[in-house]
């Protein structure tokens, strides 16, 4: 028997608006309301609405939770100020991707770590074997005397609140105003916050957390605020945002904007097999830090000849997508396609693709085999989109 599907606490508000659904890591998630096309077209124009709530949360923190997450994490999280956001993986001992992370620091040792909703389990039991690990070293480096280790010493508390959230992202150049004109939404000094950049706000009185983070390429909001409120707060924000231009939008354009934007999705272009490198991310991994998990096993892969992500773009109207082979100039298969649409705001295909090194440098003339038409593209500069400030 399968498993049900699981549904977040706005669920009610989709079947209201008429949302088709999709499974999207075990939660039944809204793919569109109304036109993918229009909901793409609403966010880069002005604002789409996004209900995120499948996203999982981890809460890290006391004892020494930043020097923990050094251990766990790909990036140098010690090194991140209060109030700051960083993007950073997850890396099995081999160097592979088990998921990508965005970290919100918000004391000296407590930190928000928001993962992708099917890697859920897979981060819970990273971080798992991280904290046992961390307990071995310290019961290992104690001095004799030193009951620290014993009572459970500078190990932090890693607590998975993902079923107590709400996760709502209002995403677009309109996404300031709306915030701004939404009844009950209190965010102090929300002009200062910069991107990558989060603060305490209120919405009705209850305490919501306001990222100046996104998936789209745009400006805007991530909202994580009590399951109890978020209907009142998707509520307020679909009544100050609809004569601003917002409407609902789902996963298919969620999906296409951050194609647009050259952002990696984890199972297509990030994944076990694939080192961060391969993928353009091997800036994440601070090679420089003492240790961590993956690091050994990065240093041991031989990436030469190892495939690496690029952008292609192509003319006309038909676009390569997911699993499409990608041909060299003599035609033979030399990769594949892990994303691909017709860009609605550039309209000509975009794709991302895995291709050897030899065929990755900007301007090579390759083929994408389209249903067994050889359509001529191009290697590009990834992103295919970035927003004008």
């Amino acid at each position: 028997m399968s498993t049900p599907l699981r549904e977040t606490p706005l669920h009610d508000r989709h079947e209201a608006l008429g949302a088709s659904f999709t499974d999207f890591g075990g939660w039944s998630m809204p793919v569109r309301y109304t036109s993918d096309l229009g909901e793409h077209r609403a966010v880069r124009e002005a604002a789409g609405l996004f209900d995120i709530s499948h996203m999982a949360e981890f809460w890290v923190h006391d004892g020494r939770a930043a020097d923990f997450l050094d251990d766990v994490l790909a990036g140098r999280i010690s090194a991140m100020a209060i109030g700051k956001a960083k993007y950073s993986l997850v890396l099995a001992d081999d160097g592979g991707i088990i998921d990508d992370v965005i970290v919100y620091r918000t004391g000296e040792q407590y930190f928000l770590v928001v993962a992708n909703a099917g890697n859920r389990g897979a981060v819970a039991a990273a971080f798992a074997r991280g904290l046992e690990a961390w307990a071995h070293a310290f019961r290992d480096g104690a001095e004799p005397g030193d009951f620290a280790p014993v009572a459970g010493g500078d190990a932090p508390r890693i607590e998975d609140v993902t079923d107590e959230l709400a996760l709502i992202a209002v995403q677009g150049p309109a996404a300031e105003r709306i915030l701004r004109e939404t009844a009950g939404v209190d965010i102090p000094d929300l002009d200062e916050l910069g991107y990558y950049a989060w603060r305490q706000g209120e919405f009705d009185g209850a305490w919501m957390f306001v990222a100046r983070t996104g998936y789209t390429g745009e400006d805007g909001f991530e909202l994580l605020i009590g399951n109890a409120q978020a209907g009142a707060l998707w509520d307020g924000l679909l009544s100050a945002g609809a004569p601003l231009g917002l409407i609902p939008a789902g996963l298919a354009a969620r999906d296409t904007l951050r194609l647009e934007a050259g952002m990696p999705l984890y199972g297509h272009e990030l994944g076990r097999e694939i080192a961060p490198a391969q993928a353009g991310l091997g800036r994440v991994a601070v090679m420089a830090k003492h240790d961590f998990v993956g690091k050994a096993g990065l240093e041991a892969r031989d990436l030469t000849d190892a495939p690496v992500l690029v952008g292609l773009v192509a003319d006309g109207r038909r676009a390569g997508r997911a699993g499409y082979a990608v041909l060299g100039p003599d035609h033979a298969p030399i990769g594949e396609i892990t994303s691909g649409a017709l860009s609605p705001t550039l309209g000509h295909p975009i794709a991302m693709a895995f291709v050897p090194p030899a065929f990755a440098a900007s301007g090579t003339d390759l083929f994408i085999d389209v249903r067994g038409t050889a359509v001529p593209a191009t290697v590009t500069e990834l992103p295919f989109y970035r927003r004008t400030k």
